[in-house]
């Protein structure tokens, strides 16, 4: 198992990113959670097998069509998300 929280910069909001990161987390059978952030980025709690957890990251360095990704951060973590994958509000 392998949990990470994952900070996505650049033009990564009103693009769909949010909805097509839940996409492809459900697609892999990745638990956790997605958000907008105030500061323009999108924020991530990822967790599940560790090649699919890749997976999204990988992916998330290109984002859906219309998305420019500057960075992608991110922090290891231990706990562990609760069954499923949803989009949260923005914090």
């Amino acid at each position: 198992m392998r949990t990470v929280t994952m900070t996505v910069t650049g033009r990564v909001q009103g693009v769909g990113f949010r909805y097509s990161l839940r996409t492809e987390a459900d697609r892999l059978g990745i638990d956790g959670w997605v958000r907008n952030r105030r500061d323009g980025s999108v924020e991530a709690f990822l967790s599940g097998d560790p090649d699919d957890v890749e997976s999204v990251i990988a992916w998330a360095h290109d984002g859906p069509a219309g998305a420019r990704v500057d960075d992608v951060d991110i922090v290891e973590g231990t706990e562990r998300a609760a069954s499923g994958f949803e989009i949260r509000p923005t914090a």
